[in-house]
């Protein structure tokens, strides 16, 4: 049984235009083709797009699932580099979860300050946005490098 993309696509909520992307990034190998020249799938597409999906709403980067999709195709290899990439990708979920809970604490305490009333003058949400150094929390996400200003 083969199947077109746009039935891929329903089947597994992906968009076409994403499977083309999978394609073209190795991540699912080059299909069959019809006589029509219209591209043909079969279930290891499925199963394997379906692997993909379920490693992207786990937040696994693209050259990490690149590398999953690897070790899927040698079963015979070790999964320590499987269990390497899954703790990797463990410690980055923490490090959101743990900036998350910053911003949670830095907007609950600007929205707890300011009263709702009077001009937008005087809002410390917004005074507490334009000014930094008004938060109570370091929740900035880390700099790449600073901006350089012309003078």
């Amino acid at each position: 049984m083969s199947f077109s993309i746009g039935d891929l696509a329903r089947w597994t909520g992906v968009k076409v235009a994403t499977i083309r992307y999978y394609e073209d990034r190795g991540l699912l190998a080059a299909p069959r083709r019809s006589a029509g020249n219209q591209r043909r799938y079969g279930q290891a597409e499925v199963e394997r797009l379906g692997f993909i999906r379920h490693a992207r709403d786990l937040g696994f980067p693209l050259a990490a699932i690149a590398q999953l999709v690897e070790l899927q195709d040698h079963p015979d290899r070790s999964c320590d580099a499987a269990t390497r990439i899954a703790s990797e990708q463990l410690d980055a979920v923490r490090r959101k979860i743990s900036r998350l809970r910053a911003l949670e604490t830095e907007l609950s305490r600007i929205t707890e300050r300011c009263t709702g009333t009077g001009p937008s003058r005087a809002c410390y949400v917004l005074a507490s946005l334009g000014d930094h150094s008004l938060c109570g929390t370091d929740h900035a996400p880390p700099a790449a490098t600073s901006p350089t200003h012309a003078t």
